[in-house]
């Protein structure tokens, strides 16, 4: 064990993790060859050097290529992460250097895309005009990969269930209902009483099935007896939704703050839904430390909550 304490900390370098990610990528040596320009018997070497340095067999050489042992596995996944880190130094070192104070990627969801994340950037703009963010939108399961991987590096939207967060922290930001949209045209938004059961007759806007609003809205229109038809478009776009409830006498699902931005106004449904979502919040990855600009970020983040929330206050007011 000195002797793998010794490799790891003192004679380990950075092209030896790039060779293990290549290796457990491709799998073949003659395709790791390929890919980084050197012969075959290069690649065994540089190796056959490495396990023989740590004292540990890290692939299994099979008739499919070779295959990652659980001392393979375990060091794959640590050098995955420390190329990424080396990669986030190397970007901050580089936005330094141009005269950025920063750089950050904020991976968001789609109700949170056109509101929340906005407002806090026009905040971090003000505060530091020359720190720089890459956005993402996307799903719930394709960014927390991302995050936990350290390629994105805050996660902004509802927050998932907590059970599956154990690497991730949170910060709460902003509580709004989710409420049941037409579009002002629509023949509900005409009736002056509404029940439950007049919902039925209509086509639906839906989250996709997976998503983090899916079964907990189907549980609440079915203790209502309004179980949903066949007639239904899924999706996670929220400008396609607003959209389409224009031209169509659908229904959807959205958070209070986008069902009454002024560019599209759509009408509200007067049917009280449960809590059936978490609050809007922030995520990063527990195991890596957040750069100033990240810090910065959620500063701002928390800021335009405030804002919002008041905002959604008021509009509450007005409409009592």
């Amino acid at each position: 064990m000195k002797e793998l304490d010794w490799y790891l900390q003192v004679n380990l370098k950075a092209r030896q993790l790039r060779l293990l990610v290549t290796i457990d990528t491709y799998r073949k040596l003659s395709h790791v060859a390929d890919v980084t320009h050197v012969t075959v018997p290069a690649v065994s070497k540089a190796l056959a050097e490495l396990e023989r340095g740590l004292g540990l067999t890290l692939f299994s050489r099979t008739a499919q290529g070779l295959v990652p042992t659980p001392y393979g596995e375990c060091l794959i996944r640590h050098s995955r992460a420390m190329i990424t880190n080396l990669h986030q130094a190397r970007d901050e070192l580089k936005a330094l250097g141009s005269g950025s104070e920063g750089r950050i990627h904020i991976g968001v969801l789609p109700a949170s895309a056109s509101v929340l994340l906005p407002h806090a950037l026009a905040i971090l703009k003000r505060k530091s005009p020359r720190s720089n963010v890459l956005v993402t939108e996307g799903a719930t399961a394709t960014l927390l990969p991302e995050l936990w991987q350290g390629r994105v590096d805050l996660v902004v939207g509802r927050l998932p269930p907590p059970s599956g967060l154990g690497g991730f922290k949170e910060k709460e930001l902003l509580e709004e209902p989710v409420l049941l949209m037409t579009g002002r045209h629509h023949p509900l938004a005409r009736k002056k009483s509404l029940k439950w059961s007049d919902l039925r007759d209509y086509p639906w806007i839906l989250p996709p099935p997976g998503s983090i609003l899916r079964d907990p809205l189907e549980r609440a229109l079915q203790a209502h007896g309004v179980p949903l038809s066949n007639n239904y478009i899924e999706t996670l776009s929220q400008h396609f939704a607003r959209s389409y409830l224009q031209i169509s006498d659908a229904i959807a699902v959205m958070a209070g703050t986008l069902a009454k931005e002024p560019g599209q106004p759509l009408h509200a449904l007067p049917l009280g839904l449960p809590r059936l979502l978490r609050p809007a919040g922030v995520l990063w990855n527990r195991d890596r430390s957040l750069s100033p600009t990240a810090k910065l970020a959620i500063s701002c983040l928390e800021e335009a909550a405030r804002h919002v929330q008041v905002r959604i206050g008021k509009q509450g007011n007005a409409a009592a």
